[in-house]
């Protein structure tokens, strides 16, 4: 089991990479088989190369956000992480709280990542945002 200090010290070096817009970098953490989900594609994606075409698009749209751990907790063979999204949206930044658990491989990489927030804020001002361009 991830001791509570392993996994700050990983989400420490982890969560920067989701704020540093570089997808390549950023699926080094994960292994080749993973499973990954958000409430973006809640469905999740499978293996790497589904992950990193995912990532692409999903830091592009998001060059700014920032991401913090508020907690570890350490599950079997991983952790949830409850972590603070900033998300700029046009001249307003959603503050997001949300959850996702990750489990490692044998090597040290995520095998999987399921995340869970409530994105009925960020939804309405990307609304009000397009809505305004036209």
């Amino acid at each position: 089991m991830m001791t509570k200090k392993e996994a700050i010290i990983f989400a420490a070096k982890w969560l920067p990479d989701w704020t540093d817009n570089n997808p390549e970098k950023l699926a080094d953490y994960y292994s080749n088989d993973v499973f990954y989900l958000d409430p973006g594609i809640p469905d999740g994606v499978r293996g790497k190369n589904e992950l990193l075409s995912y990532f692409k698009k999903l830091l592009a749209q998001n060059p700014e956000w920032i991401w913090t751990q508020i907690e570890a907790i350490p599950l079997e063979k991983g952790f949830l992480n409850k972590w603070l999204a900033k998300i700029p949206v046009g001249e307003k930044t959603i503050e997001c709280i949300g959850v996702c658990f990750l489990q490692f491989d044998r090597l040290g990489k995520i095998r999987r990542n399921e995340t869970y927030f409530d994105r009925t804020e960020l939804v309405s001002e990307i609304y009000k945002l397009k809505n305004e361009k036209i």
